[in-house]
């Protein structure tokens, strides 16, 4: 019996379903019998008005009662995560190795893999000191400028993410317990236990790509690199990041 192909998202750092805009399109064009499943970190989202878990230990424990509402016993499961959604699928193996077949993460990083300059940059970092003071438009163009690279999306991925955070706007503590959680992440000495693929932005000018090589190298396990997008690849090139998943299930 053939299973069905199921892809599981998670977003990154304050983001949500939403924002995964045109990826999700692009994937199932290319995977047309494969269902596609978003799930929400706490504290964004579906669940913008609830409190954000401290760890990422606890956000997976949550979200993954959502996961078990979706998930059917005959399915080839493959999580695409991205940023602070790198750290929850890599605890999510550690707990619940039994879950997932396959694995795509993007521009993620992990403390005692990576310094603390490469996982966060300090000039990304002072950007970021001022999201706080920003509210609406103002806010999602300055966070749009520092994690994509490709000005031509810019004015339309704005728009939507400015009706975004009008509908489910993440609150300043949930942004800090997020922050918090991804500072204190350590990936220890787990090792995947199922196929892993690492997809990273030469150009990214919030994580350096550095941390994706560490990766790719603790692991031994392949990565590719987007010679311009930035840190929301998916965004930046949505396309190019659906195809390269296509190419590492066929491997």
């Amino acid at each position: 019996m053939t299973k069905q192909k199921h892809f599981y998202l998670i977003r990154g750092l304050i983001r949500e379903k939403a924002h995964w805009g045109n990826f999700i399109t692009y994937l199932q064009e290319i995977f047309p019998k494969a269902l596609v499943t978003t799930i929400d970190i706490p504290g964004a989202g579906d669940y913008f008005s609830s409190p954000s878990p401290l760890t990422v230990r606890e956000m997976v424990e949550e979200m993954r009662r959502d996961f078990l509402r979706f998930k059917t016993a005959h399915e080839d499961t493959h999580l695409v995560a991205i940023s602070l959604g790198g750290m929850i699928a890599i605890e999510w193996m550690k707990k619940y190795p039994q879950d997932f077949a396959r694995a795509t993460l993007i521009n993620t990083s992990f403390g005692g893999v990576s310094p603390v300059h490469h996982r966060l940059r300090p000039e990304a970092f002072l950007h970021l000191l001022k999201v706080p003071l920003l509210s609406g438009r103002k806010k999602e163009s300055h966070i749009l400028e520092l994690v994509t690279n490709h000005k031509d999306i810019f004015s339309e991925t704005l728009d939507h993410w400015e009706i975004i955070q009008k509908e489910r706007p993440v609150s300043l503590a949930n942004t800090f317990k997020q922050l918090f959680a991804a500072g204190i992440f350590r990936s220890g000495d787990f090792t995947p236990p199922i196929p892993l693929q690492l997809i990273a932005s030469t150009h990214d000018r919030m994580v350096s790509v550095e941390c994706s090589r560490a990766i790719a190298k603790k692991w031994n396990v392949p990565l590719e690199e987007h010679p311009t997008g930035g840190h929301d690849l998916t965004v930046d090139d949505p396309k190019w990041v659906a195809e390269r998943i296509k190419v590492s299930t066929e491997s």
